[in-house]
């Protein structure tokens, strides 16, 4: 034999040699798939009301949260709550922003447009404000200030912008 023959010979040799160690490598893998990895156990997400407070308002936003204000406000006043839709004129229209804190106390009030025409309504909201406190707490944001429309009818009735049935 010669040397290029040789040379031919111990590359065939070490090719086989890759091809079996390659065939079993790949003889090892498995073909059975592996389970799934096991999800971590998360508990829901609840927030806590602080404690001592009946109502809460999930709302995130404080346009969100003058839903919730209302409502409560028309269940503390049912018999002050004009029914139907109002009359083309009004006795007074204000609109009032309301802080409120975590617990769902009244901090301030601020008066946007004021109706300075009828000082006895200016009196009668803020007092009205004030004792339907407290308010559902905004557990998701802490404190809000929101602004409400107050539509006050002759009688001393109202309803408010957000929850109201309109005009004539």
């Amino acid at each position: 034999m010669n040397l290029l023959q040789q040379s031919r010979a111990r590359l065939a040799t070490l090719g086989l040699a890759l091809a079996s160690a390659f065939a079993a490598l790949l003889g090892g893998c498995t073909s059975t798939p592996l389970p799934p990895p096991a999800k971590p156990v998360t508990a829901p997400v609840v927030i806590a009301p602080p404690t001592g407070l009946d109502k809460m308002s999930q709302a995130v936003t404080p346009y969100a949260y003058r839903r919730d204000a209302a409502s409560h406000l028309y269940s503390k006043n049912t018999d002050r709550i004009y029914l139907g839709k109002m009359p083309p004129l009004l006795y007074a229209i204000g609109v009032l922003q309301v802080e409120v804190d975590g617990r769902g106390r009244v901090t301030s009030t601020s008066w946007m447009r004021a109706p300075t025409h009828a000082p006895e309504v200016i009196a009668e909201i803020e007092r009205t404000v004030r004792a339907a406190a407290p308010y559902p707490a905004p557990v998701r944001m802490g404190r809000v200030t929101y602004t409400d429309t107050w539509l006050w009818h002759r009688s001393g009735t109202f309803q408010l912008d957000t929850l109201t049935e309109g005009q004539y």
